[in-house]
């Protein structure tokens, strides 16, 4: 008895191990919380890094890049509606891209002439060079509202791909997005094609969501289609595509189980594609009244007549007389024999894979990779099948129309393939495959050398398979590489290194040479023997060289070039 009672009474925890247990868990618990906490900040932080590193790059661009051939018209008209609340200029386009572009056009508050006679190219010419604007700081202005609408997209991306799978998805979509070349490159100009884009990508996304709650995104989702189309008419094809996913999403929403059950969520699913399609329509009406309340159109230039079933199509559309009129614009252009060139090859007409091709050649070839991917992962597996059409149908549908197209000028005919498939090819994190995590970040980062190396010329980029942007002109040209953007940058290059020297410029563009100091003349109007000293070409214009002009480029030493566009050779 008394060993029993001297011996030490001992805790419980202590005799079998689990008190141990127990800190250790409570330890592994402090860890746990404390990777909580930094992963809620870590998200963040990578979403922050990668929009900031997006703007530097869109608005080093847009401060260093002269106008590019299409936008003095798009400023041009954004300031007569700032100015004379009329519809008169660029009617091929809707307004409401223009809008967007007055913005800054409001801010930079440019002088100008409404009484000018000329066409809508000259009009723009005439604002920059000829009003006593400086055209730098209105361009600048004119380009900001795009960059801004351009990087909130990028929030658009990452919810997306966050809802379909994961966080960590979200994030690698938006770094797919925010490195991509040609996104950068046309988010950065006083253009209409990222946020047409933008905004059939943020209609997806709400009919996605409207699986959840119909009524209140499927309206949202019809305005925001309204919006592209009111952008430009080249997304009326992803009309009956997210109307029938609208019916889609109310189908699931409801989940009938019954005859007469599935009777009734069939007709409200009609009538959720119905409302799509009328808050689309209400909102391009909404655009062009916001310009003129009582729709006057007084075109600048005369409007095509078009026959037969296009005439019929343009009379049903359920728009105003300026939308059909620039239905008319466009079809008259689709008539116009158009020169591509492609691989090396100078052509008449179009090509049907054009797109693809260009696609293959300006697209970083990790973010190729993940394309493929994740594409094959949404189809793959169960989780994310649903999502699939959401993600990949209006792409696919508006792709193929734009090859059916005639001007095979640049792949922002097809901008809205990264930014649909920066959702799709993030969906391969949801493999259970032990390294798709490592080799998705491996990618990732292959994106981001390529995207970076290429900085500040992401107009002509193209991936290291086809020789990265200095051999872009050699297979593409127009705006996939030579749009008129390095005017400033030859000024600069020709005053550096080439001060005094005579100068004959082939230059395809919007820019006047002289005013940024480049006092040229054309080699084309003098004989080939009077051409002596620097002859400088846009790359363009090589590509398309015929006759006297590819005589003297045949006869010229290539000696330098400016922003991977503008080739100078020594005569």
């Amino acid at each position: 008895m008394m060993a029993r009672e001297q011996q030490p009474v001992l805790d419980p925890g202590v005799r079998d191990g689990s008190g141990d247990r127990r800190e250790r868990a409570s330890a592994s618990a402090r860890l746990y919380e404390g990777l909580r906490h930094r992963r809620r900040w870590l998200v963040p932080l990578l979403v922050v890094l990668l929009l900031g590193q997006m703007a530097v790059a869109m608005v080093t661009a847009a401060a260093q890049q002269t106008p590019t051939i299409d936008e003095p018209v798009y400023v041009a008209t954004a300031t007569d509606y700032l100015r004379e609340h009329r519809l008169r200029y660029n009617p091929e386009h809707p307004p409401l891209g223009k809008l967007v572009i007055m913005a800054g056009v409001a801010v930079a508050d440019p002088r100008y002439d409404a009484s000018y006679p000329g066409s809508q190219g000259q009009i723009g010419q005439h604002l920059l060079y000829e009003s006593g604007n400086a055209p730098w700081r209105l361009m600048l202005w004119a380009r900001l509202p795009v960059i801004a609408l351009t990087l909130l997209f990028g929030l658009v991306v990452l919810a997306f791909a966050r809802e379909v799978a994961g966080r960590a998805a979200g994030v690698t979509a938006l770094a797919l997005y925010a490195l991509s070349p040609d996104v950068i490159a046309h988010g950065s100009l006083a253009t209409l094609d990222v946020p047409t884009a933008g905004f059939v990508l943020t209609s997806a996304w709400l009919v996605w969501r409207a699986r959840l709650r119909p009524r209140l995104y499927l309206p949202l989702a019809g305005a925001v289609l309204g919006a592209a189309v009111a952008t430009k008419m080249s997304a009326l094809p992803a009309i009956p595509v997210l109307m029938a996913l609208a019916l889609v999403s109310v189908w699931h929403a409801r989940r009938p189980r019954e005859r007469a059950g599935r009777r009734r969520t069939l007709a409200l699913g009609l009538a959720g594609a119905g409302v799509v399609a009328l808050a689309a329509v209400a909102v391009v009406w909404a655009a062009y009244l916001a310009v003129d309340p009582r729709l006057r159109f007084t075109p600048a230039e005369a409007v095509p007549v078009v026959h037969g079933l296009r005439a019929r199509a343009v009379e049903l559309l359920p728009f105003p007389e300026a939308f059909r009129a620039g239905m008319r614009v466009q079809f008259a252009m689709e008539d116009y024999p158009w020169q591509g060139y492609l691989f090396g090859r100078l052509y008449t007409g179009s090509l049907w894979y054009y797109l693809p091709a260009a696609l293959l050649v300006k697209t970083p070839l990790g973010m190729l990779a993940l394309w493929a991917a994740g594409a094959a992962a949404l189809v793959a597996v169960r989780r994310l099948r649903p999502a699939a059409p959401y993600v990949l149908l209006p792409p696919a549908v508006l792709l193929a129309a734009a090859m059916t197209g005639s001007r095979d000028f640049g792949t922002r005919y097809a901008l809205f393939v990264p930014l649909f498939l920066a959702v799709g090819g993030a969906c391969v994190l949801a493999v259970r495959w032990r390294w798709a995590p490592v080799l998705t970040v491996a990618l990732v980062a292959f994106v981001a050398v390529s995207s970076l190396r290429t900085y500040p010329y992401y107009l002509p980029y193209s991936n290291e398979a086809f020789g990265g942007p200095a051999k872009t002109h050699l297979r593409l040209h127009d705006s996939n590489v030579d749009w008129g953007q390095d005017l400033g940058r030859l000024a600069d290059r020709l005053e550096r290194r080439y001060r005094g020297e005579r100068i004959w410029l082939v230059y395809k563009g919007s820019g006047v040479p002289a005013y940024y100091g480049v006092h040229a003349s054309d080699p084309r109007k003098v004989p080939a023997a009077a051409v002596r000293g620097l002859l400088v070409v846009s790359d363009s214009s090589v590509a398309k060289a015929r006759g006297r002009l590819a005589e003297l480029i045949k006869t010229s030493r290539p000696i330098d070039e400016v922003g991977h566009s503008i080739t100078i050779y020594r005569r």
